[in-house]
């Protein structure tokens, strides 16, 4: 029989786990629509980038982001949210880009674009979802600094396995960490959101 200690946690967590994940789809919706806009605009010109050259797109926008946090100021207005939407959007491409080859077609019709980016964002929901579960909503507690450093790291993570040709021994390879840089600035932006409800 559950205590009811048990049950009022289980009962918590189930709300806040529920809150969580409406938080998220509502980041996802904001990337989704900025991503299809854009390919609307220039097709799917990111199609020619190298895996390498999405990890270093990603890289650019994390140092911006820590810049402009130790700093305390910037020069050029272009909001730090807008910067993880972007690291968002970088690391769901470099997905696409695992599933698909670099050798592919470099133009996709927008339904089969939609279709994989549906695709990899089901995938990396998933896991935020799982990782949620176990660690108890510890990102909660985070500093967004600590999550923009994470980012870095993981940024640091595939670039090395990228330098040793995509081997490893031990670690987990190049998608499992664009997923969490994926989920690190989606919790990035869902704190953001929240702060700038206070």
């Amino acid at each position: 029989m559950m205590s009811r200690t048990y049950l009022i946690f289980t009962l918590k967590y189930y709300a806040l786990s529920t809150k969580s994940l409406a938080q998220y789809d509502e980041v996802i919706t904001r990337c989704r629509s900025l991503f299809l806009a854009k390919t609307r605009d220039y097709g799917t010109a990111w199609r020619i980038l190298r895996l390498a050259s999405l990890t270093d797109q990603i890289f650019i926008k994390a140092k911006r982001i820590r810049s402009i946090q130790q700093k305390g100021k910037q020069r050029i207005e272009d909001a730090i949210d807008g910067e993880f939407v972007a690291i968002v959007n970088y690391g769901l491409m470099a997905l696409i880009q695992l599933q698909l080859g670099e050798d592919g077609p470099t133009e996709l019709e927008m339904r089969r674009v939609e279709g994989l980016y549906d695709d990899v964002v089901a995938n990396t929901r998933a896991l935020f979802d799982d990782k949620n579960h176990d660690y108890g909503e510890a990102w909660r507690e985070m500093r967004v600094s600590s999550m923009t450093d994470l980012i870095l790291m993981k940024i640091l993570r595939i670039k090395q396995i990228e330098d040793n040709s995509g081997e490893v021994e031990v670690s987990e390879g190049v998608e499992g960490n664009y997923q969490d840089i994926i989920n690190y600035a989606i919790f990035a932006l869902i704190k953001l959101t929240e702060n700038n409800r206070v």
